[in-house]
């Protein structure tokens, strides 16, 4: 009995002039792939979001008198994130599964057998995974961090918690400013550095400036408070005094006063009260935060969101590494079942996720850059996928 394709209007696509049609095999492997994409997504994310939220708002609940209709729009939210986690996992399980299927049913013997190769087969599940790779990019940066924000204030208000952003200790912040040396060319040079002791979401408290902006004249202020005029774009000052130190570094002046108004920037501010955690903020917003953080000199908060910046980058491009694997390994396996193909994905997703986990504290304490921390897994993914396909075609 011959082994062909069925004809189904499924393969069928419209004959628009100008747009190149996708040969008939990759447009039935293609949609053959779809259906299992579609349960994994929502097998992932539903387990994703039972274990990670649905137990902590149950919780909630019984404990603190969430109101239930809150917990409802809180786990909503909260769904997004594990929709765009299940993006990687879904793509490994439903070509683990198609390729089986096709395997066992021999409609990859019979591609063999017309002269198709093992790596024009995978061709199919390379497409769609770089489909899916854009729509994991595009969940992350336009829908999850604003999603998980939401989440984080509506909990929040509902159990009137305070804003933990707003418990800051020991503010630093600097700001520099271009010098030109003798040799002529211009090296950055410490204009000003800003310290206090805490902000409690209003104030700054204990606070000391140092003032080097004016040559020939440097600034030391102290005081006891300081909070942000909006409508003045400068820092109101309490209970302080002011010393005016010469060049020759005597005292200048010495000037006391309870409330005095000073033009310094607005950078303290913004550092002291981020609103946001890693999982809120896209990648426009990291760097933004980025740039901040790097005037406070805090190296370990610096490498960790630099890790983070760029683990927002690796993540989405795992599914290529992925859709590769589940295609090879898929193939392999003449026999099997969706419990085979979901087991086999578990084991590979723990493994990826485990040797992400590592990889980003390795980089985060430093002893390796943030990029290798954060693409290494991917790395691996790709290689093992290189391996099984070089395996597979002899």
């Amino acid at each position: 009995m011959a082994i062909g394709f069925p004809k189904s209007p499924r393969l069928s696509m419209p004959n628009w002039k100008g747009i190149p049609q996708l040969p008939v095999m990759d447009r039935y492997i293609a949609s053959e792939l779809i259906p299992p994409f579609l349960f994994g997504v929502g097998a992932f994310s539903s387990l994703g979001v039972s274990i990670d939220a649905l137990f902590e708002l149950i919780r909630r609940v019984t404990e603190s008198g969430l109101p239930i209709s809150i917990a409802i729009q809180v786990l909503l939210l909260n769904l997004p994130e594990f929709i765009a986690y299940s993006f990687p996992m879904s793509i490994l399980l439903a070509n683990l599964m198609t390729y089986s299927r096709l395997a066992s049913d021999s409609e990859l013997v019979a591609l063999k057998a017309c002269g198709v190769s093992i790596y024009r087969m995978v061709v199919p599940a390379l497409l769609v995974s770089l489909l899916v790779t854009a729509l994991t990019f595009a969940f992350n940066e336009l829908i999850v961090p604003s999603a998980n924000y939401q989440a984080t204030q509506t909990l929040a208000a509902a159990l009137n918690d305070e804003d933990p952003s707003f418990q800051e200790r020991n503010i630093l912040y600097q700001e520099f400013r271009a010098v030109k040396q003798p040799n002529g060319k211009k090296e950055d040079a410490l204009s000003r550095m800003f310290y206090a002791k805490e902000f409690d979401g209003n104030q700054m408290r204990g606070l000391t400036i140092l003032d080097f902006s004016q040559d020939g004249l440097d600034q030391i202020v102290s005081a006891k408070a300081a909070e942000w005029n909006p409508q003045e774009k400068a820092w109101d000052f309490y209970d302080g005094t002011i010393y005016v130190v010469s060049a020759d570094g005597s005292f200048r002046n010495i000037i006391k006063f309870a409330n005095q108004q000073l033009k310094l920037p607005r950078g303290p501010l913004d550092l002291a009260s981020q609103p946001r955690d890693y999982n809120e903020m896209n990648i426009a917003q990291s760097y933004e935060y980025l740039a901040l953080l790097e005037q406070s000199g805090d190296e370990d908060k610096i490498r960790k969101l630099k890790v983070r910046i760029q683990q927002k980058y690796a993540l989405p491009f795992i599914c290529v590494a992925f859709g590769l694997v589940g295609a090879t390994l898929g193939a392999r396996l003449n026999r099997g079942g969706r419990s085979t193909s979901f087991a086999i994905s578990l084991v590979i997703i723990f493994s990826y996720y485990l040797l992400a986990v590592i990889c980003g504290s390795i980089a985060q304490l430093g002893i390796i850059p943030p990029v290798l921390g954060a693409w290494l897994p991917n790395l691996f993914g790709l290689a093992a996928a290189a391996w099984l396909l070089i395996r597979s075609s002899r």
